[in-house]
């Protein structure tokens, strides 16, 4: 059974929507500044499909399935995708050097004030340009987003944002070292194999909780959650950079150390917004990434999704690149002052409460 009480008007009721328009008006500034700044250097905006093979192969994003119905009635698996990235990609290796997407991506077991099942991705590309471009592309989005909204500031849950102050550069381990006491880098081996044991002992000793089924990325994760975001983006937005190979499963390893990689994301407020690479092109490579990421999606989740195989095949044939997606609607929220992700999106996913 369905069970149809609210504790607030619907989005739809006038009373609402009266008081969500200042923030959706907001965002369609917002986003038609951002597609003239992309036009204006030379980025091509493509659309891709929503229905994909796969809709990803990082092991804790979940998706939504559904079936395509053949004309002799036969039915494949097909998923609504959880970002455009493959299709983008496989665009790069069709010739395209410089594109953007505003693509709507979908993401199950994810609902609440900066979540949504159905949000909106900015992604963008670049051929042979290296990821800290990506890291100058951020900045000055930020900014624009800031003039656009006509606002001085950021502030979100208390903390605030210079959104014209240059972002600060952190790197993972430097991260763990300030604000955990944890030496990240003795736990990964020169191979980028991490050492389970190394990581729940120093937590251990720092006084952060441990689970004696926790898997190094378990305690990876809980460090970055419970120490380091909390403190990024205060002040001025966060460029949080060099995560662990294992960590990254779309980067390339950093030419000058293998046991991390060329990714970053960026935080204002203590909310993420944007995750960033440079592109790994080794198929073979990502074939063994993605198989690993499914193996644990297996272990903790009981479920594996297919591999794009096209995907593979077209990485083949990428030149290097550096990409990035950014959580559109969170940005919003940041530069109109909303205060949940659902007043930002003009006709929410509906709620529905199993009784």
């Amino acid at each position: 059974m369905t069970d149809r009480r609210r504790s607030s008007p619907a989005w739809w009721t006038p009373s609402a929507h009266a008081d969500r328009r200042p923030f959706l008006l907001g965002r369609n500034r917002i986003q038609a500044a951002f597609r003239s700044h992309f036009a204006e250097r030379d980025f091509i905006e493509v659309d891709t499909a929503t229905l994909q093979v796969s809709p990803g192969n990082e092991a804790h994003l979940h998706a939504f399935e559904t079936s395509a119905i053949g004309n002799d009635g036969s039915a494949i698996p097909l998923y609504l995708h959880t970002s455009p990235e493959f299709a983008c990609k496989k665009l790069l290796a069709a010739g395209e050097t410089r594109i953007t997407c505003f693509a709507h991506v979908y993401r199950n077991r994810e609902r609440g004030p900066r979540h949504h099942p159905e949000f909106t991705m900015l992604e963008w590309y670049r051929v042979h340009d290296g990821y800290e471009t990506l890291m100058a592309d951020c900045a000055d989005l930020l900014a624009l987003a800031a003039r656009t909204a006509g606002t001085t500031s950021f502030t979100y849950n208390g903390l605030s944002v210079d959104p014209f102050a240059e972002p600060e550069r952190l790197s993972v381990a430097n991260a763990f070292d300030r604000h955990a006491n944890v030496d990240l880098l003795a736990t990964i081996a020169p191979d980028g194999n991490t050492d389970r044991q190394g990581l729940f002992d120093q937590l251990q000793r720092a006084g952060i909780r441990t689970a004696d089924d926790d898997t190094w990325a378990d305690l990876f994760s809980r460090v970055i959650v419970e120490k380091i975001e909390p403190n990024l983006g205060i002040g001025r937005a966060t460029i949080l950079d060099r995560y662990p190979v294992a960590e990254a499963a779309l980067a390339r390893p950093c030419a000058d150390d293998p046991r991390v990689a060329e990714r970053f994301e960026l935080y204002a407020c203590g909310v993420e917004l944007a995750n960033a690479f440079g592109e790994l092109t080794d198929a073979n490579e990502q074939r063994r990434r993605f198989e690993a990421e499914m193996l644990e999606k297996q272990r903790v989740y009981g479920e594996t999704y297919p591999l794009d195989e096209d995907f593979l095949e077209a990485l083949a044939i990428m030149p290097e690149a550096s990409g990035i997606a950014l959580g559109f609607d969170r940005l919003v929220m940041l530069a109109t002052g909303a205060l949940r992700i659902d007043q930002v999106i003009w006709a929410p996913v509906a709620e529905t409460h199993l009784g």
